[in-house]
């Protein structure tokens, strides 16, 4: 994570549960994928407040949940207690250095937090990094955004977040000489009248390009979804969701 990226993170991380609030579809395709949670080991990528990671373990499995924003992570270790959930600052790229070959049993990233990632080569250590950690035939689920209809478009904005507390506002820029997509945001503190603006620079990661360097850290059975319901990849939905297994 970069420090643009950081910054953003921080300006949100105390509206960070109200602008993506937990969503029971993530744990109900997590739990299809490996047929039950109980007894297994999953390593959540992106933790952010420890939604997820919190409900995973609710459900029996033993989670360890990584963030590198320390605001995020303050509020999932002071508020998301539970006895087979641990959580601790981590960078996605240092999988192989932070965690023994083939300790779990899945691995998460949801919440586009890949593409925060700025160069393929960088994904591909990313994903090689999950494939050592996982046990064999374990899982590795993704969750991003469908860049592919994004940049076809091009999709110029995301729908505005309005809650009873604040107003969150994403837009994208797009340059013709970049495959980085400047992610610029806004996000209005009713109570107190204010406006937090950033922007970060995201990776335009499209599906081809995704399953080219999957399929390079030797990843197989590679599914793409529209959505958590496992609905069929195509068109202009927004989510993309991946499912591939070691």
């Amino acid at each position: 994570m970069n420090d643009s990226q950081n910054i953003f993170y921080t300006s949100i991380s105390k509206y960070y549960s109200e602008i993506f609030p937990f969503n029971p579809m993530q744990l109900k395709f997590v739990t299809n994928k490996l047929d039950e949670l109980p007894g297994k080991h999953i390593l959540d990528i992106g933790c952010a407040t420890g939604e997820l990671s919190f409900q995973l373990a609710a459900g029996g499995a033993e989670v360890t949940g990584i963030d590198l924003n320390e605001d995020l992570l303050q509020q999932a270790i002071s508020n998301k207690k539970h006895k087979g959930l641990s959580f601790q600052q981590g960078n996605m790229l240092e999988l192989k250095q932070d965690f023994n070959p083939q300790q779990f049993d899945a691995v998460l990233c949801f919440g586009n937090t890949l593409v925060h990632l700025n160069s393929e080569s960088h994904v591909l250590q990313m994903l090689e990094g999950a494939y050592t950690v996982l046990k064999p035939g374990g899982k590795l689920l993704l969750q991003l955004l469908n860049y592919d209809h994004i940049c076809s478009e091009p999709v110029e904005a995301l729908p505005v977040i309005d809650t009873e507390n604040i107003r969150f506002i994403r837009r994208y820029n797009f340059a013709d000489d970049s495959e980085l997509i400047g992610f610029q945001t806004d996000l209005e503190i009713k109570a107190v009248n204010r406006i937090v603006s950033n922007e970060t620079p995201l990776l335009a990661l499209k599906s081809e390009t995704l399953k080219t360097l999957l399929e390079k850290a030797g990843f197989q059975n590679i599914q793409f979804y529209a959505n958590f319901k496992q609905e069929p990849k195509g068109g202009d939905h927004l989510p993309l969701v991946v499912s591939c297994e070691k």
